[in-house]
């Protein structure tokens, strides 16, 4: 149906303006005047005065785990809270899966079990392990949007590190062919040279991750890229320390960007109770001035994108009866929440909206080539998202549409409330019955769609 969405506020490139956005066949194809004159047959969608009209944002870090792990979360039950939380565009990363994302049989088992079942749009990440640098230039191929590879034990024994030369060779490989390497950066010496956690005292599990693992790592990954000219992610950076080393890498022109991700822009490690498992997540969460950094980071562009690094898992596995952070599994949960918690911390810096928006949604979609995803602008797809600023709730993780009621911030009281996303210029309907709802629509991307 051709549309016109009016609005007081949206968030149309680098401003805030009021206009009237024209739908047609799912994509953008006007932004006039708020009140500018309709074409005859349209429908006409009014927001409300509190509402601000974005750019469906595009989570380019979420661990979907399905198939093989699918109790941990799923494709349906992931997608669903992903267009809760206004993201209309995800990307799945290779690993938690079984089969791991490493070669294209396993990209094409994932992309099957995907189709019918996802809510929004969702598109793959290859993994880079030892041994598979000949499934590669396939994968990317086949539609991979690039490849993830660990400096560092992943947490699973089917997913390997690579060592520094293995890294130099996925990253001569990758750059054969223009790709693009995306590297948990913790340096696996480093952390094994640690006291391992054992217990409830979250300082302990803090202490055996320290910021020197992360900023050895980057800078690995920094010379890498400088010796084989292959463009590089540095994944959920959570070390303030490591940002010297990246400012003057993007100074030198190195081709590398890097994320953080809401639970350390929100979270600090002063607050963090012993035993508290479901804080644990790897790199940890920090003290609170390192989280103010990450802060500056992003107001000068040093760090480029906030993801979720949703890492979900069964309660079972995040050993509340023990508090044990060592044998705990490490991830936060919350691609539902990520929009409200980063508007909540970013208003009290004085940040806006604009900037939220570039940070989830542009310079995501930009990482991954989405260039038509991301942005309110003419020619783009018409994913939004209708979100009420200065409305608030309290998080109740049995109300999330997450599969498993696990998160570090239930009972919190989250500022900004996403009341409708739109995929492809239409509502989509989500209740807590999944049963009630129309069929899943989202649609299995790959980089060839783009080319």
């Amino acid at each position: 149906m051709n549309t016109v969405i009016r609005t007081r506020r949206a968030v149309v490139g680098d401003q805030e303006r009021s206009c009237a956005v024209h739908i047609r066949d799912g994509r953008i194809t006007a932004i006039d005047e708020y009140d500018s004159a309709s074409p005859p047959g349209v429908r006409e969608v009014l927001l409300a005065d509190d509402e601000v009209l974005l750019p469906g944002l595009v989570d380019t870090h979420v661990h979907v785990n399905e198939p093989g792990r699918t109790e941990w979360e799923g494709f349906a039950s992931a997608t669903r809270a992903a267009a809760a939380g206004g993201v209309t565009t995800l990307i799945d990363m290779p690993l938690n899966s079984i089969p791991s994302t490493t070669d294209v049989e396993a990209l094409e088992v994932k992309r099957k079990v995907a189709a019918e079942k996802v809510t929004i749009d969702v598109g793959f990440w290859g993994g880079a392990v030892p041994g598979n640098l000949d499934e590669l230039e396939a994968l990317w191929d086949a539609g991979v949007f690039g490849f993830k590879c660990f400096l560092a034990y992943s947490g699973l024994d089917e997913y390997p590190p690579l060592d520094r030369q293995q890294m130099l060779d996925a990253m001569r490989v990758v750059a054969g062919f223009g790709g693009l390497l995306i590297v948990h950066a913790e340096d696996g010496p480093t952390l094994d040279a640690q006291t391992q956690p054992a217990g409830k005292k979250y300082d302990d599990f803090l202490d055996s991750r320290p910021p020197e693992a992360e900023s050895r790592a980057v800078a690995q990954v920094i010379e890498g890229a400088r010796e084989t000219g292959c463009r590089v992610h540095i994944l959920h950076l959570s070390d303030a320390g490591s940002l010297p080393l990246l400012a003057a890498a993007k100074a030198d022109g190195v081709p590398i960007t890097a994320e953080t991700c809401p639970h350390y822009l929100s979270l600090f490690s002063e607050e963090i109770l012993d035993g508290s498992t479901h804080f644990k997540c790897c790199p940890p969460i920090r003290e609170a001035r390192n989280r103010e950094s990450l802060w500056r980071a992003l107001s000068d562009g040093t760090l480029d994108c906030v993801v979720s690094d949703h890492s979900p898992c069964t309660p079972e596995l995040k050993k509340f009866v023990s508090g044990d952070f060592g044998a705990a599994w490490g991830g936060i949960s919350s691609l539902q929440l990520g929009l409200s918690i980063v508007w909540s911390e970013a208003r009290r810096r004085g940040h806006t909206l604009v900037d939220v928006c570039r940070w989830m949604a542009g310079g995501t979609a930009k990482l991954v080539g989405l260039e038509d995803r991301g942005v309110i602008a003419v020619g783009s797809i018409a994913d939004l998202c209708v979100f009420a600023p200065d409305a608030a709730f309290v998080v109740f993780p049995e109300r999330l549409h997450h599969r498993n009621a696990v998160t570090p911030y239930a009972e919190r009281a989250l500022a900004g409330v996403i009341r409708q996303t739109w995929l492809a210029g239409e509502p989509l309907t989500l209740t807590l019955d999944p049963t009630r709802d129309p069929a899943p629509r989202g649609a299995v991307l790959t980089r060839k769609d783009y080319l």
